[in-house]
């Protein structure tokens, strides 16, 4: 399938850049202090290619994980009442009605309950500005290793159930990871002088002595 082949991708490319850097320390090849001074001595540009490298296979791994296996929820919830999503337990535990500066919001409160049995508390809001009258939803997340899970809430009906959106995005993080290590990769390699281009000098032209 297109997932196992976006896995299999990401695993080649980032198992490649740290081989390819094995290689050229000559692991195994020459004793280990000579590795080492290998490994210290190499120029900055070998070690951006690497990085770049890996985090390309990083964010292909984590492109593809959250595409093929991520999960969601819609439901309506009253107060006590709680959904399952990929082994966690979401459920409603709190509403508030409060107000802000210039907006009023309902706060609802969840306990998520992951499937090690840890529980956690996410809190989702909605708010209206007061101003302009236009609604506002924020998110709850929470992080699990390199997975996060999202709670949204949507309109109420006269009955006080609040639907519930809830999404499961499992290593998520990786996206934002490999993304930084491409980022760190490209300011590594321009701060390597042997790359810098300086702007071409004017030859000064001699002047010659009037006769």
């Amino acid at each position: 399938s297109l997932a196992t082949f976006g896995l299999l991708l990401g695993v080649w490319v980032s198992v490649g850049a740290v081989a390819e850097l094995v290689d050229r320390i000559k692991v195994g090849r020459i004793p280990l202090r000579q590795s080492w001074n290998r490994l210290k001595g190499l120029p900055k540009i070998t070690w951006s290619t690497t990085i770049a490298h890996l985090g390309v296979g990083i964010f292909v791994l984590g492109v593809v994980t959250v595409s093929a296996w991520q999960t969601e929820a819609v439901v309506s919830l009253k107060l006590g009442e709680s959904v399952e999503l990929s082994g966690y337990e979401v459920r409603m535990a709190d509403i508030e009605q409060l107000a802000g500066p210039n907006f009023v919001t309902e706060r609802v409160t969840f306990d998520v309950i992951s499937p090690s049995n840890k529980t956690s508390q996410a809190v989702s809001e909605k708010r209206v500005y007061t101003a302009s009258r236009q609604p506002s939803t924020e998110a709850a997340i929470l992080t699990y290793g390199f997975s996060q899970l999202y709670i949204s809430l949507g309109d109420s009906d006269d009955e006080g159930a609040r639907v519930v959106r809830v999404w499961y995005k499992p290593f998520i993080i990786l996206i934002w990871l490999g993304a930084l290590f491409m980022a760190g990769a490209g300011i590594l390699s321009l701060s390597d002088r042997r790359l810098r281009i300086g702007a071409p000098k004017t030859a000064r032209q001699r002047m010659e002595p009037a006769e």
